[in-house]
């Protein structure tokens, strides 16, 4: 009975969390795409949500918005994956992403989940990835 409330995993990237977190224009985009999902993430996100805050720092963000931002990620019912390094070089190199892109592809892989990202090249990459049979 549980299994038929279970919300549908999806794969979250940096880009979507931090247009969400950040009130970027596009964050009602992102807010839909997050919705009624299992959110799922490499590792490696919460340095790259640090990362988005020192940037958005250094551009003139007040730091109050910057640690309610850090707050509300910290609060996201989210599950972190290690990702074993050897299986992001061939994603790396058949779709030209970075490790840490490919992070995200190979997750999404592996959890047969769809990937929500406003980055164009790693969107592509998943789009012909995740269709590919077995």
């Amino acid at each position: 009975m549980a299994a038929r409330h279970a919300r549908p995993p999806l794969v979250a990237d940096c880009s979507v969390l931090a247009a969400l977190l950040h009130g970027e224009p596009n964050s009602d985009d992102a807010a839909a795409q997050l919705s009624a999902r299992a959110l799922h993430a490499p590792t490696l996100l919460p340095y790259e949500m640090a990362n988005v805050a020192r940037s958005k720092l250094r551009a003139g963000a007040l730091p109050a918005d910057i640690e309610g931002a850090l707050a509300d990620f910290a609060s996201l019912r989210l599950t972190l994956h290690a990702v074993p390094p050897a299986a992001l070089l061939p994603l790396c190199a058949r779709y030209q992403l970075s490790a840490y892109d490919a992070a995200y592809l190979w997750l999404a892989a592996e959890l047969e989940a769809p990937l929500a990202t406003f980055d164009e090249r790693l969107g592509k990459a998943a789009a012909r990835h995740l269709a590919a049979p077995g």
